[in-house]
């Protein structure tokens, strides 16, 4: 017996439960643009920090707000790989 195989009592059918991150067959075909979409997010929050302390909140401002829409971009993708 599987040790991710448990029985259901009313039936006594074997349930499979499937285990996150398991076998992934097709990795995430979206991962390579995934990743480039956050490096570009991470860069911008950081940029955009640095000008809202050093320079302008205004700008800042912007320049972090532009930087989340690649990270929504990123978690659209997420959601249907």
């Amino acid at each position: 017996m599987e040790e991710n195989q448990q029985y259901d009592m009313a039936d006594e059918m074997p349930i499979r439960r499937r285990r996150r991150g398991g076998d992934e067959e097709d990795k995430d075909r979206f991962m390579l643009l995934r990743n480039i979409l956050n490096i570009i997010f991470m860069i911008g929050a950081v940029v955009g920090v640095v000008i809202w302390l050093q320079w302008n909140q205004n700008i800042g401002l912007i320049v972090i707000l532009a930087s989340m829409v690649f990270k929504f971009v990123e978690c659209v993708f997420r959601f249907i790989k």
